[in-house]
């Protein structure tokens, strides 16, 4: 079965802000690209050494420029299955959270695949009083249109698409108004590689649809090829360079021991570590150096 935790994990943590607006949009509003949004730890500090510790998927510390607000956590937790989503257990944790970093700043935010219905919020008291009251923000793709969304300019929107809402008729548009959304609003090409795994795991074309989409969308089946293909030519680049690299470094490693008869740990490990330029310059010291620090200084 797919991870699907870490899928959203990983999409959250890549697009922090996108993902805000996204799947906390009331509160996310006012959030400007000035902001610097971080990933906080996921676990509490135990309060005895047999507890567990109780883990979601990505707790966001949002600040702002100059302190101008007070820091603004948000707890967002993906749900594959909402019957075992536990309200208790999320106000538990963002209660420990609030205490941990001395804030009443915190919104929880919750993620649901597919809709169900579950209660938006918590309530204890007695016969006159509410003495508690937590609810949280929940984000239902399922029930978002996709329509709404098909011309975002927000990446975590675009690459939703096939989680939302949408006729069967529509799939291979979903599909493809997904890729369209990757490949313009992201260049990183490794990035690019990553997220159409993720739109192929959620759109999940049967050999039909994907032969209509080929069909229907030959321009977008030619792009998705070629930037394949450039992702896989710079993952072999790469390859080749981390290879010259390593040889270079065993090369000179074996210069150095014969020269001054033995090197350290930290200085093998320092050329290990070098790129080829870096070890191309102390090959030309090497000849008249000493000692190796005056080789790799």
């Amino acid at each position: 079965m797919e991870s699907h935790d870490q899928n959203f994990k990983n999409l959250i943590l890549n697009y922090p802000l996108q993902a805000l607006q996204l799947f906390a949009q009331p509160e996310a509003d006012a959030l400007g690209p000035e902001v610097s949004i971080i990933p906080i730890r996921q676990e509490q500090l135990k309060r005895k050494l047999g507890d567990r510790f109780r883990e979601l998927d990505v707790p966001l510390e949002v600040t702002w420029p100059n302190g101008e607000k007070e820091a603004l956590l948000f707890v967002l937790e993906e749900e594959t299955d909402p019957r075992r989503f536990s309200t208790h257990r999320l106000a538990h944790y963002c209660l420990d959270l609030s205490e941990l970093r001395n804030t009443k700043r915190v919104v929880p935010v919750v993620i649901f695949l597919r809709g169900q219905t579950f209660d938006l919020s918590l309530r204890l008291g007695g016969n006159r009083h509410t003495y508690l009251e937590f609810i949280y923000l929940s984000c239902i793709l399922s029930q978002l249109p996709w329509q709404k969304y098909q011309h975002s300019s927000n990446i975590v929107a675009r690459l939703n698409l096939p989680n939302m809402h949408y006729e069967q008729k529509d799939k291979i548009h979903v599909y493809a108004q997904a890729f369209r959304g990757l490949q313009q609003l992201e260049s990183d090409p490794a990035l690019q590689d990553k997220y159409i795994d993720f739109i192929d795991i959620y759109a999940q074309l049967s050999n039909n649809e994907l032969k209509q989409y080929q069909h229907h969308y030959p321009h977008e089946v030619q792009q998705m090829e070629t930037f394949t293909q450039r992702n896989q030519n710079i993952g072999l680049q790469q390859g080749m360079q981390q290879g010259m690299q390593q040889g270079e470094a065993a090369i000179f490693t074996r210069l150095m021991k014969s020269k001054f008869g033995g090197i350290s740990a930290s200085m093998e490990a320092k050329i290990t570590n070098a790129d080829c330029d870096t070890l191309l310059l102390w090959s030309d010291r090497i000849l008249t150096a000493s000692t190796p620090e005056e080789v790799c200084h």
